[in-house]
């Protein structure tokens, strides 16, 4: 017995794929997703940007601690530290994440 798969619909933050030969969008397939908009797509990329935010934040600390410019040396220890388990968590469950596909790919039809 099999059961249909739905497409797989890519947050609209992944671009640059129309070079890649065969990433056209299939019409066929039609987009589905969670009520409200709320899936776990849109959960992934609202994780990345603030992410990328706390790495930023980070860097410019960095900037200023390297300059002379930050007056307290901890607003700069206390962003880093934060930087630094959001990418730690991140790769985390992108491992976990790796480790579940390695899974089902070895389970037999």
């Amino acid at each position: 017995m099999t059961s249909p798969i739905g497409g797989i619909s890519f947050p609209t933050a992944i671009t640059g794929l129309s070079g890649v030969t065969g990433a056209a969008a299939t019409p066929d397939v039609p987009q589905t997703t969670a009520a409200g908009g709320d899936g776990f797509a849109s959960a992934l990329v609202s994780s990345l940007e603030e992410l990328q935010a706390k790495q930023s934040t980070s860097d410019g600390l960095a900037v200023q601690a390297a300059t002379g410019d930050l007056r307290d040396v901890h607003d700069y220890m206390i962003a880093a530290n934060e930087a630094k388990l959001a990418t730690d968590m991140v790769v985390t469950i992108k491992n976990k994440a790796v480790e579940a596909f390695n899974e089902i790919m070895r389970m037999p039809v």
